[in-house]
């Protein structure tokens, strides 16, 4: 069999263990970031007559990726469309990784607070029970006393 080779070890390494946050939060933003770089510069190479220069398309990137879309340009050629459709599907994906992020996060708290308390009420029943059990020994103990008398 043919030794695994870098990509498939990472990956299987990946695949093995969720990733952390930090990984995920890098990934979200590099993600996002060359998204609105290159969607830019392709609108400037697709779109020119409406994006005088990249830094035009940049901040049209960065309106749609964010969903502001202030509409002060918007692309014209058909090419510059299929673009955004792309720098648009990646905003919704990073707005929804984002909203999941932290929704995982107070659902992981509230389930950790919850543990703690299931937790405590356990050892309380515990600590009843233990009394309970000293009790009756006691109770047994003094019955046996009285019936050995």
């Amino acid at each position: 069999m043919a030794r695994p080779n870098l990509i498939e070890r990472q990956m299987s390494g990946f695949l093995r263990s969720p990733p952390k946050v930090k990984t995920a939060a890098t990934v979200i933003v590099t993600a996002t970031a060359a998204v609105v770089v290159v969607g830019g510069a392709l609108m400037r190479f697709l779109d020119h007559k409406e994006y005088a220069n990249v830094w035009v398309g940049m901040w049209w990137a960065i309106q749609t990726v964010t969903t502001v879309g202030y509409g002060d340009v918007t692309p014209k050629e058909v090419s510059g469309r299929i673009v955004a459709v792309f720098v648009m599907l990646e905003g919704i994906a990073l707005l929804t990784i984002v909203i999941a992020a932290i929704t995982s996060t107070f659902v992981a708290r509230a389930e950790r607070e919850a543990g703690l308390e299931d937790d405590a009420v356990d050892a309380r029943i515990e600590a009843r029970l233990d009394d309970l059990s000293s009790r009756l020994e006691r109770v047994e103990s003094m019955l046996q006393q009285l019936t050995s008398r």
